[in-house]
């Protein structure tokens, strides 16, 4: 299981990249561990530009030859980008969860709004539980 360093992730299985490529952004997306969970991605229904989201709610899904999943936001804000690659390339969660399989990105409005953040090692914990 592959778990950069440099990012946060929440016990929901996201993960989060500070900055994002929007100016203010958190970039999030689903971790290694989630995708090979989840199995084969073939569709991936994502928030709207615009849309504001709210910590710890759902805010879209992950649909795979297995099941169908809920994607969290992990703070509260405005969604400022989403990655519309996946609608023609859902599989890219599952080759590239943590570069080209990215989700969406949000600027936050509430910093304390924020779900729990885990660094890399206590994430690992929570898997092998």
């Amino acid at each position: 299981m592959s778990l950069p360093e440099d990012l946060k992730y929440t016990a929901e299985h996201e993960w989060l990249r500070t900055p994002g490529e929007a100016a203010g952004s958190i970039r999030i997306g689903i971790t290694d561990y989630a995708q090979d969970q989840l199995g084969d991605i073939v569709y991936v229904q994502l928030p709207e530009v615009g849309d504001a989201v709210t910590a710890g709610a759902a805010v879209g899904e992950l649909e795979s030859t297995k099941s169908v999943s809920d994607v969290y936001s992990p703070v509260t804000g405005e969604v400022v980008a989403r990655n519309d690659a996946l609608e023609a390339t859902p599989e890219l969660v599952n080759s590239d969860p943590y570069g080209a399989g990215w989700l969406f990105e949000v600027v936050v409005s509430d910093e304390a709004a924020g779900v729990e953040l885990l660094d890399a090692a206590a994430y690992q914990e929570t898997t092998e539980s």
